[in-house]
């Protein structure tokens, strides 16, 4: 029993009351691969789709787009997505996220991927961060955790440390940054001078910002190499497969899958092609003019990243997380697009071995407010974390202070068999 358990027992104990220590379930993911909206889907546009309206003068409050069946009965999403709508036995669209933090894209953004509001005093870590520092990689010779995409603090160790920070890449061809070694330097001349930065460095003191970076040095040396490294090497890929991811973001799903692969426990990409329609997922605007073009691309690569792990016996392996800050009113603004909405969106899970229903939650006839099964991004969050065997309520620590892993959240009980 732990300082916190212990008070809470104590100052129950005269009211005859004990404190809550309710089982998690429990699911037997070993990696998880999220794919990051930024920008903020719409929620009534994809995967939530209501009467139908439109864009065009005189705009019509509604889905811009028809909607169509799934495999599952009773589930429909945007017509713009018939490849998921095939695989939805294997996928629940989570239609009842809300949160209340501010609509404003960094401040949701940060507090999609730490699970809490920002603090001045205390940086929280990241959700793969925390996975990494529960559960490690998967592989010795692999990273816990992989970023594909640019770093920020919303993404990184917080108080955990950079030992459980990510490492990134924004190149798919080079691999990590400063990873790839000149074409100049030999073998030879690498291993002199490691040896030579062997016998410089002194030992630091431990628990102290020198030795987290000599530790990250030591790591990154290690992860050079052509061991981990020939997982940036996509054109040995079969090319039809190659083919089938089509785009740019479904060549980070087929690295994405390679990474998880060899032993990389998180993975988190972004979905990040702003150039086919000017504005990417934060559709004001002109931006809803070519929206379907992004979900389009969302469906194929999604799609093919769930049939190649299915074909590697990894799909029950590992969870998929379709993630974004926020979602988009039904109405439209002067320019035909959409503003921001928190009040009500969605988040997607598929495979990692949970028990899929196509849908969890609802909302109202126009996707603004949850009406069944509201789900708390705490509660997301929590369900991640149970289906990578991770409980959610297990305390870090913050120096001395007890931090649980999420906000209160607890996992949709449904989803686990």
């Amino acid at each position: 029993m732990n300082r916190r358990q212990f008070l809470t027992t104590s100052s129950l104990a005269p009211f005859g009351l004990q404190a809550s220590t309710a089982a998690h379930p429990k699911g037997k993911a070993e990696h998880c691969i999220l794919i990051w909206l930024g920008g903020g889907m719409s929620q009534i546009d994809t995967f939530d789709p209501k009467k139908q309206g439109s864009s065009k003068k005189p705009y019509q409050t509604g889905s811009d787009y028809a909607a169509i069946d799934t495999a599952v009965k009773g589930v429909r999403v945007c017509e713009h997505l018939p490849q998921l709508a095939r695989r939805m036995e294997q996928i629940t669209a989570v239609r009842s996220c809300h949160h209340q933090v501010i609509d404003e894209h960094a401040i949701a953004t940060n507090f999609l991927h730490t699970g809490r509001p920002t603090s001045g005093s205390t940086t929280y870590p990241s959700l793969g961060s925390i996975v990494a520092h529960q559960r490690g990689a998967a592989n010795p010779d692999a990273p816990a955790y992989m970023l594909i995409g640019f770093p920020n603090v919303s993404r990184g160790p917080g108080f955990l440390g950079s030992s459980y920070g990510n490492i990134y890449l924004t190149d798919l061809k080079t691999g990590p940054a400063g990873f790839t070694q000149p074409d100049f330097l030999s073998s030879d001349r690498v291993a002199s001078r490691k040896k030579l930065l062997a016998a410089l460095a002194k030992a630091p003191s431990p628990h102290t910002p020198l030795a987290d970076y000599q530790k990250a040095q030591r790591e990154a040396l290690r992860l050079a190499g052509p061991g981990f490294m020939k997982n940036f090497d996509l054109d040995s890929e079969p090319a039809d497969l190659r083919n089938r991811y089509q785009s740019e973001f479904g060549q980070r799903c087929i690295l994405a899958r390679r990474l998880v692969q060899d032993g990389v426990r998180f993975v988190e990409l972004s979905h990040n092609p702003g150039f086919l329609n000017g504005t990417g997922w934060d559709t004001h605007g002109k931006g809803q003019l070519k929206q379907h073009e992004l979900i389009r691309d969302l469906d194929n690569g999604v799609a093919t990243l769930i049939d190649d792990l299915r074909g590697k016996n990894l799909l029950d392996k590992t969870l998929i997380v379709i993630a974004t800050e926020f979602g988009r009113p039904p109405e439209f603004d002067s320019n035909g697009g959409r503003g921001h909405q928190g009040s009500a969106f969605s988040l997607v899970l598929a495979g990692g071995g949970l028990k899929h229903q196509g849908a969890y939650g609802a909302t109202n006839d126009l996707a603004k407010k949850p009406v069944e099964n509201p789900v708390t991004i705490p509660d997301f969050h929590a369900t991640i974390h149970a289906a990578l065997g991770i409980n959610p309520s297990h305390e870090l620590l913050a120096g001395t202070r007890p931090v649980p892993i999420t906000d209160g959240g607890t996992p949709l009980a449904r989803l686990f068999s």
